[in-house]
């Protein structure tokens, strides 16, 4: 087997689908390996899980710096510094600047709870509610500087119950997160999926 990439996995919280990633990656067969948790908070309580399971962890509150731009080069200093190959957001509660972006493009990932091109940016099982839908689901696509608008790797259907609080809805769609979320992981390290031209091409 070819050396697994060494990913990276972005948090802002609880780390839940970051803990099916670690899970994940456990497999001798899984084709990358998680090297580095980094969050923005401090206090995240995904910083605990990731040094439960011996991964080295590492968290900058982007409030000490000047700059959306200043935060993303101390990110890109943390992942150069780990040699990390590839990059997943799980959580992560912070829009990075195009530079950062650009520099990872096709080697980062994120994961959203909903079918984009549907319900972008934040509260989005409050807007699948409000718009009546009745499918809902999540969605792993690679970053680009577009908010949530990165070429789609993989995604999942959820039916929205007529009696859905955004609670429950989320709990439903968070079963499937973790799901797809390590097979998408896959197909990038494996490179049975690559980002090209804008596109998310399969082979």
């Amino acid at each position: 087997m070819t050396t697994k990439k060494r990913t990276a996995i972005l948090i802002s919280g609880r780390g839940t689908n970051m803990a099916a990633l670690i899970e994940a990656a456990w497999a001798p067969d899984f084709p990358a390996k998680i090297v580095l948790v980094f969050s923005n908070v401090e206090s995240a309580p995904g910083l605990k899980t990731a040094q439960a399971a011996g991964i080295r962890t590492q968290a900058l509150s982007h409030k000490e710096f000047p700059s959306r731009e200043a935060f993303d080069e101390a990110i890109d200093e943390a992942l150069t510094a780990l040699d990390v190959d590839l990059v997943c957001e799980a959580g992560f509660m912070r829009i990075h600047s195009d530079a950062f972006v650009q520099k990872w493009e096709g080697k980062m990932i994120n994961i959203h709870p909903s079918l984009l091109p549907a319900f972008k940016g934040v509260k989005v099982h409050e807007q699948a509610i409000a718009a009546g839908v009745r499918i809902s689901g999540c969605t792993v696509h690679f970053v680009t500087p577009a908010l949530d608008g990165g070429p789609i790797i993989a995604q999942a259907a959820v039916p929205v119950m007529l009696n859905d609080t955004p609670e429950t809805l989320a709990a439903r769609i968070l079963i499937e997160e973790h799901r797809i979320y390590p097979e998408a992981l896959k197909m990038v390290a494996d490179g049975h999926v690559r980002l090209e031209n804008g596109r998310a091409v399969f082979l």
